[in-house]
């Protein structure tokens, strides 16, 4: 099955499979399902074209996929070019709602990256190698 230009899983039940679609999670996907009268333990291959039909005409409401994304970044632009607060988090790709950055965030900052630390031995080393070459 095929919503909204997105590949919907066979095998999956229908509540879980509408989430597939970015938009709808799975309180979206209830609400859709309720309106549409269907039964949220029915697998998405065993939906009728009725049915499929009452799902898209319901979806077609919604703001999903492209248009949703376009909105978000949208926004996260605007914020950037006013200069606040989040846009400039959100540009120097960090946490934007407050969460503490010196321990955590290691999805938003990425990989360690140790600055600074030397062994004292190494240290010793290099301090030597500075007096050879005075």
């Amino acid at each position: 099955m095929r919503i909204v230009g997105v590949n919907i899983p066979d095998e999956k039940r229908i509540d879980i499979a509408l989430s597939y679609i970015y938009g709808i999670g799975r309180s979206n996907a209830k609400v859709v399902l309720t309106k549409a009268q269907i039964d949220f333990s029915k697998r998405t291959k065993d939906l009728s074209e009725e049915e499929q039909k009452k799902i898209i005409d319901i979806l077609a409401t919604y703001k999903l996929e492209g248009d949703l994304r376009a909105e978000v970044n949208g926004n996260i632009k605007r914020l950037r070019d006013i200069g606040s607060y989040r846009g400039n988090r959100h540009a120097r790709s960090l946490p934007t709602r407050g969460q503490r950055t010196r321990s955590n965030a290691r999805t938003k900052r990425g990989k360690r990256v140790t600055i600074g630390a030397i062994k004292k031995e190494v240290a010793a080393k290099m301090e030597t190698a500075q007096k050879a070459k005075a």
